[in-house]
């Protein structure tokens, strides 16, 4: 049986391991639950899981990838605005969904679910949300 933190191990793995070899080009790091750096303003990306099923196999559970980027300057009807980098996000989103597409586990079957744009007002970032759902037969 796998824990949340079998499957958070699993997505740091390889999202760290693309990172480390050119796979994905963010400039700061992988990160696991809540150790990403409370200030940081780099590209990060962060894992958590929010649930996973015990005792009954096939195991079905879900997980979070939260891929950061600072925000840019947009000039909107003359105002100068802080905005999310959607540009530099769809880059990011569309790697990350390439490396678990790819990804191959024993036993285990990860595949992107829903997608979501979020604010972190404090730090001047947004964020992508992608909801992985967990199949895990053994």
């Amino acid at each position: 049986m796998k824990t949340s933190f079998d499957t958070d191990g699993m997505l740091f793995g390889i999202l760290n391991d693309a990172r480390n070899n050119g796979g994905l080009s963010i400039t700061g790091g992988v990160y696991t639950g809540d150790t990403r750096p409370a200030d940081s303003t780099d590209e990060d990306v962060v894992v958590n899981s929010i649930d996973l099923e015990q005792d009954a196999l096939p195991q079905i559970g879900t997980s979070n990838v939260n891929i950061y980027s600072s925000d840019i300057d947009i000039n909107v009807k003359g105002k100068m605005m802080l905005m999310a980098n959607r540009s530099r996000l769809d880059v990011l989103t569309n790697e990350v969904l390439a490396i678990i597409r790819n990804a191959r586990f024993d036993g285990c079957k990860a595949t992107p679910a829903n997608i979501a744009v979020l604010a972190v007002t404090n730090v001047k970032q947004h964020y992508v949300n992608i909801r992985v759902n967990w199949n895990i037969a053994k």
